[in-house]
């Protein structure tokens, strides 16, 4: 598992500390954030926070003033002279808020995914029912892997992000069971984004195979574990990852290291 460099939890009622919660697999809701830059820029701060407080209200344990506590609790814990590239937690249940920080790991071009038979309990929230998943990515290096959520033989999302497939330079996502992250949604604005079932079967129509997430950002898998399926093309794969560090100020070094990558 991740190390947490922060790690703290506060109650809703009068914002005092208490012993630090993780709240995994209780009932509540959670988001995370990318925070790059010394200025701890927040990247789609406020589409994360509206998603937050949106999936609370369906839960019935959304509370007063919540969006000025998070806003008040981010500006004590993140140094302003820090620089940072790092994803920074917030989960919530009806008593508790609970903060973590952890460094972002950088993902490989080699990317691949492990096809896991398991759908997420209210698979369209960012809810906390994330025991299976956590159990498995603590034992990949999240570097080089993520797992690829199916059921009934169709693909909906991976443990951590969104789940994009290519066919002929056109975009599909699977089209039900799937939370719409932030970075999903931001894609959908800049793309037009086709929804279908995404059936194993018939994963070799498919040119790429790419993964949208918060944490991730834009990552190409290149293949999948025990499945003859492998990368055709980067072709939209660099179209996205160029639209994505341009909006949040990224390293031009890295992305032309990326970018210059030839088939």
């Amino acid at each position: 598992m991740a190390t947490l460099l922060l790690k703290k939890s506060y109650l809703h009622k009068n914002l005092k500390e208490i012993k630090f919660q993780d709240l995994w697999n209780g009932y509540g809701i959670f988001t995370t954030m990318r925070v790059v830059g010394k200025s701890a820029k927040i990247i789609f701060y406020k589409s994360h926070l509206d998603n937050l407080i949106q999936s609370l209200k369906k839960y019935n344990i959304y509370k007063k003033n919540f969006k000025k506590n998070i806003l008040n609790l981010i500006k004590i814990n993140l140094k302003k002279n820090k620089k940072y590239d790092h994803l920074l937690r917030v989960a919530s249940n009806n008593k508790i808020i609970s903060i973590s920080l952890r460094k972002r790991p950088l993902p490989k071009l080699n990317f691949k995914l492990k096809l896991i038979n398991y759908k997420r309990v209210d698979a369209e929230f960012k809810n906390l029912k994330y025991k299976k998943i956590l159990g498995i990515l603590g034992k990949l290096d999240t570097t080089k892997f993520d797992i690829g959520l199916y059921k009934n033989q169709k693909l909906l999302e991976s443990g951590t992000s969104n789940l994009l497939f290519v066919k002929s330079n056109k975009i599909y996502s699977p089209k039900r069971d799937i939370y719409k992250g932030i970075t999903f949604k931001f894609f959908s604005k800049k793309f037009k984004i086709k929804h279908d079932d995404i059936f194993i079967k018939k994963l070799d129509n498919y040119d790429e195979i790419i993964l949208v997430g918060s944490g991730k950002g834009v990552v190409s898998v290149s293949e999948i574990e025990n499945n003859p399926w492998k990368r055709k093309s980067l072709r939209i794969y660099k179209k996205l990852f160029k639209t994505y560090n341009k909006e949040i100020f990224y390293s031009w070094s890295i992305l032309s290291s990326i970018l210059n990558t030839s088939f």
